[in-house]
């Protein structure tokens, strides 16, 4: 009875234990995926980014979160602890997410309260600053969760450890598929103190809110957790032991000194055979990563290429995290078993190769697109040439004739969201308003700023202080209209009818539903190369060396995100389609030289090598030890000789 009942108190601390890691892995992805899921809009349409410094400072920042996990790594083994490195880097990721959520609020300096910022710089630097500590934070606690979730359960906890890492998983794709749902829907929204804008604070604050969330769930577990020391971080070891296989090769590279198997050979002076025997295997690994950084080049340009690519179309929704969800047990239930009973080795490495292809036809199809994007999208000019745009606010018909030397430049409306100016060709000034949205007082023959609005039907008040006329139009998005308060116009109910509108640029009509096919790809080239490669990588890593290939993985995906910076730089190309052609294929050439480097890499199992050079170690100290005490006993032979001489 006894037993009983311990073993389900130990059940009943093992599911809260999970409860408190899953919830806080959930909040946190929520957080991280939510915020990332309009930060390239925030850049374009706030900071007033141009579509590459947006995008650029975008893939610097993804690279950043997957490069501080190797921060946070040597943090939690070295120093702090899983735990304690948990707790810290949360704080400081909280910190950042408020941060970016205050850094959005317009009307910190929007002293003319106009609707937008005075002054720019406060909030890039803030938003700046932000960015810098979810990096921190995110990364650092990445490597950290889930390896503290797996020590909570003993080794005969197989199956609960099994649950959890089920759980667990399920809950980031939980995450990141409702945040980037809710997130978009919370930034479309209207908010704001003076003047009514985009809500991106509120779309930056229910992350913010979601990771301070975390953080007390994570802390409320605390006296549950099994909380492991450090032990001191393998990949220093595994560094050191590098560096000095290079220096003692370098030293003896002299044609007197006798060749040796393996470079990681010379090390054998100063390190466990076994020890260089595991740095072998992961090198080996190590090595058929190096083409990979190609795929998550391609992989992650969907928050930021991809998403300005949206921008120019008509619609809204979200199809990428649905597409994980359902597709990862359809390929493990359905399409591998098909494979396998068609007699086809569907290797590891051959289905990474087929994820890579997948993504590079992706692109091709997003390239296809764009050109169809382009032909309806306005003509703007270019950097030499001007455009003017004249409006005929009197009652007679005008002609205008421009000599050859005469040019006036006139700055566009943008395309990708709904611009609306006013102009007033009344004798008196109107104060012209939408909601709670104003467009200020327009002064005779005078036009307002454009100022943005939400795509569908908008109402306009329009008063001189004595009269209002009220005005209703439906809008497309993208589109952008100058309404013309003409000189013959009336006020009284049918007041609306004297208003004209001018198009000055088209709505999107190209539907997004097209960008179904590139995102079905991609997401498919996601499933097959990026689960198949994390299980590659478990599977030929050593036992104790499994979060050294863990960081290596992760390193790809920074390297892939600074590709995107380096080839968009130096190609300079202009024509969106023409990036996404060429994107595609380097993805195609990497993937040939890959699949060339799969062909002769031989599949290990580290399992073995380990446990034969575990024996071969055994064997050696009881040969040591059984020459040690023949030696012993013939020590001790001598010594009652010489008793016995002695005596006698």
């Amino acid at each position: 009875l006894f037993n009983r009942k311990s073993l389900f108190c130990c059940k009943q601390k093992c599911s809260l234990i999970i409860f408190f890691i899953v919830v806080n892995e959930f909040c946190e992805r929520f957080s991280y995926y939510g915020m990332r899921a309009v930060l390239v809009l925030y850049f374009r349409y706030f900071l007033q980014f141009d579509d590459d410094l947006a995008t650029s400072i975008y893939h610097t920042f993804v690279a950043l979160c997957y490069l501080t996990p190797i921060l946070g790594a040597i943090i939690a083994d070295s120093w702090l602890g899983k735990f304690k490195t948990i707790i810290y880097l949360s704080i400081v990721y909280a910190i950042g997410q408020v941060v970016m959520a205050v850094s959005a609020v317009n009307d910190i300096t929007d002293s003319d309260r106009n609707g937008t910022p005075d002054s720019l710089t406060f909030h890039i630097t803030m938003s700046m600053l932000g960015l810098l500590l979810i990096a921190l934070g995110t990364g650092g606690i990445k490597p950290c969760v889930a390896a503290f979730g797996g020590d909570q359960f003993q080794d005969h906890q197989a199956k609960q450890r099994g649950t959890f890492f089920s759980v667990f998983y399920l809950c980031i794709n939980g995450g990141s598929l409702l945040s980037t749902i809710i997130t978009p829907l919370l930034r479309a929204q209207e908010c704001g103190i003076h003047s009514q804008q985009k809500c991106y604070p509120l779309a930056f604050g229910v992350p913010a809110a979601l990771m301070v969330v975390s953080l007390v769930v994570f802390i409320a577990g605390s006296g549950m957790y099994h909380k492991t020391k450090p032990q001191g971080n393998i990949m220093l070891a595994v560094c050191k032991c590098i560096g000095f296989a290079i220096s003692n090769r370098f030293k003896h590279r002299s044609s007197v000194h006798p060749k040796r198997t393996h470079w990681m050979d010379w090390a054998e002076e100063r390190y466990d055979k076994l020890l260089i025997a595991q740095i072998k295997m992961v090198l080996k690994v190590l090595f058929l990563y190096i083409p990979l950084p190609m795929f998550w080049t391609l992989f992650d340009q969907k928050g930021s290429r991809w998403t300005l690519q949206a921008t120019t179309m008509d619609g809204n929704f979200t199809v990428n995290p649905i597409f994980i969800l359902t597709l990862v047990p359809i390929m493990d239930k359905i399409v591998y078993p098909l494979i396998k009973k068609c007699g086809l080795n569907f290797t590891p490495l051959r289905r990474m190769t087929v994820g890579m292809f997948l993504a590079a036809m992706a692109f091709v199809a997003a390239a296809v697109v764009q050109i169809q994007i382009d032909k309806t999208l306005p003509s703007f000019p270019s950097a030499s040439q001007s455009q003017l745009k004249l409006l005929n606010m009197g009652s007679n018909t005008l002609m205008v004739k421009l000599s050859n030397n005469y040019s006036i430049e006139l700055q566009a409306a943008q395309v990708g969201r709904l611009e609306v100016q006013f102009v007033n060709g009344l004798a008196g000034t109107v104060n012209v308003s939408a909601g709670a949205h104003s467009f200020g007082s327009i002064g005779s023959s005078q036009a307002s700023n454009y100022s943005f609005l939400s795509n569908g039907k908008a109402t306009f008040t329009i008063t001189n202080g004595v009269n209002t006329c009220e005005y209703s139009r439906e809008f497309g998005f993208g589109s952008s209209y100058t309404l013309l308060i003409p000189s013959n116009f009336m006020w009284g109910p049918t007041c609306w009818e004297f208003i004209l509108a001018v198009e000055d640029i088209k709505p999107n009509s190209f539907h997004m539903g097209w960008q179904i096919p590139q995102y079905f790809l991609i997401t498919c080239g996601e499933v097959v190369f990026s689960v198949t490669g994390l299980e590659f990588s478990y599977s030929q890593a050593p036992s104790n060396m499994k979060a050294v290939l863990q960081a290596g993985w992760l390193f790809t995906v920074a390297v892939g995100n600074f590709i995107v910076l380096i080839v968009a730089e130096i190609a300079q190309i202009e024509e969106q389609w023409a990036e996404f052609f060429l994107f595609a294929s380097l993805l195609v050439a990497v993937c040939i030289i890959f699949s060339i480097m799969a062909h002769f890499y031989t599949y290990t199992d580290p399992t073995a090598i380990e446990a034969q050079f575990r024996d071969k170690s055994d064997n050696e100290s009881h040969q040591e030890r059984l020459e040690m005490e023949k030696k012993h006993s013939i020590d001790h032979h001598d010594e009652n000789d010489e008793q016995k001489q002695t005596k006698m």
